[in-house]
């Protein structure tokens, strides 16, 4: 990388992890925590209350992406966090369930993923692009992997509305890693028309990778409503919970720094890709049998967690790498944005649903549901071709003819 690929990568790469920092907090002690609120007796509100964020954050990223390529990346990022920052303190102050559901909410209209993605593909080339995503992916892992450390911690000392008014903090410090770290956005788009959503709504590759983000987080935070109780079923009180977690979770950061990208530059992207996903789903069906056995297994839970953290680590890092290489430069934040609603949607899906399934058919029915997800994305993704590679793109702002050997089509 460059000077200010290396810039960047760090700058954008901390704002995701200040901002995920905070949400990751929540994810690990939220549903034991709100049923503690006036309210909190109905598992289908507190999924709502989890979820509700990634309603909002997908009614907003579509016009933050438009917004961005119109009005500049750095300008919806400043305001996104501050809106962020405002539902973070109000969800703080909230005194029941229906105020906490109002505090997400508005955390949620802070949805500036698409402004942050846009900018770190317009600052890197093709070629290291996986990698600058990746260290967002590895940002952000490592800020679940502390989480769910000090998560429970957290929790006991001061409260869901002390780890939510440290949220509120850490959306600040993102503002101030805006203005004086992120490096000046690219002037390659001067003069050129932008935001063309047709051409991203009709895009096949595009359309693909937008449906495997919904799946993938739809996944991730349905399983959390139910791991916990599992893992507390097997003998681990919550307070340990990051015995299993932090393992798991690092150990899966080696296993892709040996398997993504090696692969990715022996051409062999999208059997990594596939194989991840396909590694999800049986870490779903393996889930499901652990349900339904008399007695919990600390150590197979402890397994399943890394698999699915391997699985979940790679398609992290490739997905938004690939959407930005397929997407037109004049469109990247409109095609990004559509993407991050995806993932914003999965988000409120697998809380809201993933509440209602627990309630109404327990988690064998949850993991279930996720294992027909996961095997209906597979199919989805079957078909697709790794992007070539547009070394001119990151300096020029159009889009070069793929090298020799390499397919176009995702």
């Amino acid at each position: 990388m460059t000077a200010t690929e290396r810039r960047a990568s760090a700058s954008l790469a901390s704002i995701f992890a200040l901002r995920m920092l905070g949400l990751f907090l929540v994810l690990p002690v939220f549903a034991l925590e709100a049923a503690k609120y006036p309210g909190g007796d109905d598992p289908a509100r507190v999924g709502l209350a989890m979820g509700i964020y990634g309603l909002t954050q997908a009614l907003l990223q579509i016009p933050f992406g438009i917004a961005s390529d119109h009005w500049g990346r750095k300008r919806v990022m400043m305001a996104g966090l501050l809106m962020f920052a405002l539902g973070s303190f109000v969800a703080a102050w909230a005194p029941d369930l229906n105020w906490l559901v109002a505090g997400r909410s508005l955390q949620g209209a802070g949805a500036i993923s698409a402004a942050v993605t846009a900018l770190l593909a317009d600052c890197t080339r093709d070629e290291v692009r996986t990698k600058a995503m990746a260290l967002v992916g590895v940002s952000i892992a490592l800020m679940f992997a502390l989480s769910l450390v000090a998560a429970p911690l957290l929790a006991g000392v001061i409260g869901l509305h002390g780890i939510f008014a440290l949220t509120g903090a850490l959306a600040l410090a993102g503002m101030a890693v805006v203005l004086w770290w992120v490096p000046a956005e690219p002037r390659r788009h001067a003069g050129r028309p932008r935001g063309g959503m047709r051409a991203v709504l009709k895009d096949p590759a595009l359309l693909r990778l937008d449906f495997g983000v919904f799946v993938l987080h739809a996944v991730q935070l349905a399983m959390w409503m139910a791991i916990p109780a599992l893992l507390v079923g097997a003998g681990l009180d919550k307070a340990l919970h990051w015995q299993v977690y932090l393992p798991a979770v690092l150990a899966s950061f080696v296993v892709m720094g040996l398997t993504l990208f090696p692969l990715e530059r022996r051409g062999y992207l999208r059997a990594a890709f596939l194989g991840a996903v396909g590694l999800i789903f049986l870490v779903q069906l393996g889930l499901l049998w652990e349900t339904a056995a008399a007695a919990r297994h600390l150590g197979l839970l402890g397994g399943l967690l890394f698999l699915f953290f391997c699985g979940f680590n790679v398609l992290e890092a490739s997905q938004p790498s690939l959407a930005s290489r397929v997407a037109p430069a004049h469109a990247r934040g409109a095609a990004l944005g559509v993407y991050n609603t995806a993932q914003s949607l999965g988000f409120f899906a697998g809380g809201a649903v993933g509440g209602w399934i627990i309630k109404a058919h327990g988690p064998e029915g949850l993991f279930m549901a996720c294992g027909g997800l996961m095997l209906l994305w597979l199919l989805v993704a079957w078909p697709m071709r790794a992007p070539g590679r547009h070394a001119a793109a990151a300096v020029s702002g159009e889009r070069q003819p793929a090298q020799a050997g390499q397919p176009v089509k995702l």
